[in-house]
């Protein structure tokens, strides 16, 4: 049996990198996917996609940073497929990058609403859709940086992603006695469109992929799967953690 067999996921992030992985693995597991990000081309491609491999989906283009999308999701998924199981709040961005100095107040404020604030809105509106089924499964896409490491230049965007660790734990606690499991994925680096900004010269990219014990970073399907994991029952004890999938990053020094 399909791991996700009759549930109905949220991804948001989902016109690329690991949000579209995520919305591919699981709707060929089984879910009806509500995919969203804020470029429509790419979703409705990404939708075309899934169906042609036979699973169902709708893409519902919008801003995470806007309450009234995260509430769109929700309806959609209740009105399309009867209800909502999984919420993958994957979208994110790196934000203005500089010391903390050199940020802008604008950058700072943009870069927490999109990474965090967002995830706010968006279990704002999944924890009570969810309650109505019995419970489900909520994940945040998180990382490394500003948890086990420190890197120069992304204050805003460590500490965005670190609040949303936070905000797992409190969810988790909250309503962990409804059935909800609420969890933080923590990926290292990744071969995605914001990961190749990074690393933007083959320099850069080689030094990011020995940062890794695994000297490489990872494909997106390879981060899709864990959360695929978090997803599913096979995580049915699994709730308020902070779940590395790092490629070693966290523990390298060679």
């Amino acid at each position: 049996m399909s791991a996700l067999a009759d549930k109905v996921a949220i991804v948001t992030g989902a016109s690329s990198g690991i949000g579209r992985a995520a919305a591919l693995l699981f709707a060929a597991e089984g879910a009806k996917v509500v995919a969203a990000s804020r470029r429509k081309p790419e979703l409705d491609l990404l939708v075309k996609e899934i169906v042609e491999q036979g699973g169902r989906a709708v893409a519902v283009a919008g801003d995470v940073k806007d309450p009234a999308h995260a509430e769109s999701l929700v309806a959609t998924a209740r009105e399309q497929f009867g209800g909502l199981d999984i919420a993958f709040n994957n979208a994110g961005t790196l934000g203005e990058m500089g010391s903390v100095a050199e940020v802008s107040l604008d950058g700072w404020r943009d870069t927490l609403e999109t990474n965090l604030t967002s995830a706010y809105l968006g279990a704002k509106h999944q924890i009570p859709a969810m309650s109505e089924r019995g419970g489900g499964s909520l994940i945040f896409t998180s990382t490394f940086v500003g948890h086990t490491a420190g890197m120069p230049g992304m204050a805003a965007y460590a500490a965005s992603k670190a609040g949303l660790i936070g905000l797992t734990q409190v969810l988790a606690v909250e309503h962990g006695a409804a059935g909800i499991r609420v969890n933080a994925l923590l990926p290292g680096g990744t071969d995605t469109p914001m990961g190749r900004s990074v690393a933007n010269t083959p320099e850069m990219k080689a030094f990011v992929e020995g940062l890794h014990a695994l000297k490489r970073t990872a494909s997106p399907e390879e981060i899709a799967r864990a959360a695929l994991y978090l997803a599913s029952d096979g995580a049915s004890f699994m709730t308020g953690t902070a779940m590395l999938i790092d490629g070693g990053v966290s523990i390298c020094r060679t």
